[in-house]
């Protein structure tokens, strides 16, 4: 089947079976352009709360299609690869993280989204790039937090908001191994290039950017910014939607440490592809499944983020 065919079953299934596609920004492109909605993780969630559709078929990671899964219990949730897994995610396994929570019972648990189902039941308060500050904020100073499972994130809240969280050694292994001498051989070489990076990038690279932010943020700062050239220090995939915006400006992706690679990508977001997308509409699988008893606990700190979010205009 050709991509033009693919493209139009896709379309024809989804009016067929009042489905909708979420995607996030880090999906292929033309995952991207098929899609009803791209966005981030906190605008995913929000979209996945809203929706009259029957069926949402989540282009992103597993994690992504539980969140939408437990915000609309009474909707079937499809992932077009089942293994489309999450480094940062694998990072923080929901016993350790338990055992953790647990030998400090006094700290109020701040969980990023990037997480499973099991380790959201476990917190007070999920956050994602977007809102992390904000929530952190709207805590009394003096209150004692866990935050997990990105340390790098962690630290860079604490950072803006002088708290002192309790950090999950955790990282994104997309955005822990960019390199910083071959970003420093790329500012040399576009000298008038401002450097844009996720705030899950390590700590001596959010010290040189130009902006630190998500993906929406960074899309945002380079559509508003008179600049014309940007180094990306986050996945690749965003260069999509920063291209389609901005068809005049010009956007650098920063090399891993991987001397033969010119971007970075994560293996798990481009284990979606056109056909996989197709064959989930088509056959309607693989199917994700939440426990109820686990669901029932993940949603209310979900809930509450999105409640704060809203309190922000996020």
């Amino acid at each position: 089947m050709t991509k033009e065919e693919l493209v139009q079953n896709i379309k024809l299934l989804k009016k067929e079976k009042n489905a909708i596609i979420l995607a996030h920004y880090y999906q292929e492109p033309e995952i991207q352009d098929i899609a009803d909605f791209v966005g981030d993780s906190l605008a995913l969630a929000q979209w996945a709360a809203k929706t009259s559709a029957d069926i949402i078929v989540l282009c992103g990671v597993h994690f992504m299609g539980e969140t939408a899964k437990i915000l609309s219990p009474e909707k079937r949730v499809f992932i077009p690869d089942l293994n489309a897994g999450c480094s940062l995610a694998e990072s923080c396994p929901a016993g350790p993280f338990e055992e953790f929570v647990n030998a400090h019972p006094d700290h109020t648990v701040i969980s990023y989204v990037n997480t499973t189902a099991a380790v959201k039941a476990l917190t007070d308060i999920v956050v994602t790039s977007t809102n992390a500050r904000q929530i952190v904020e709207s805590l009394p100073e003096d209150e004692k937090i866990i935050f997990g499972p990105d340390k790098n994130l962690g630290d860079y809240i604490n950072k803006l908001t002088g708290r002192n969280m309790l950090l999950w050694d955790g990282v994104c292994h997309v955005h822990a191994q960019f390199s910083l001498e071959r970003i420093l051989e790329l500012k040399k070489e576009y000298p008038n290039a401002l450097l844009l990076a996720h705030p899950e990038c390590p700590k001596y690279l959010l010290e040189i950017a130009d902006h630190v932010g998500s993906t929406s943020s960074i899309l945002k700062f380079a559509t508003n910014s008179e600049n014309k050239q940007f180094i990306v220090a986050t996945e690749a995939g965003i260069l999509h939607q920063m291209q389609k915006e901005n068809p005049e400006k010009e956007f650098i992706p920063a090399p891993p440490e991987d001397s033969t690679c010119a971007c970075n990508e994560c293996f798990y977001m481009k284990m979606n592809t056109l056909e996989k997308l197709y064959l989930c509409l088509k056959n309607e699988k693989p199917e994700i499944v939440v426990d109820e008893e686990v669901r029932v606990k993940a949603v209310k700190p979900i809930e509450r983020m999105l409640e704060i979010s809203a309190r922000y205009g996020l």
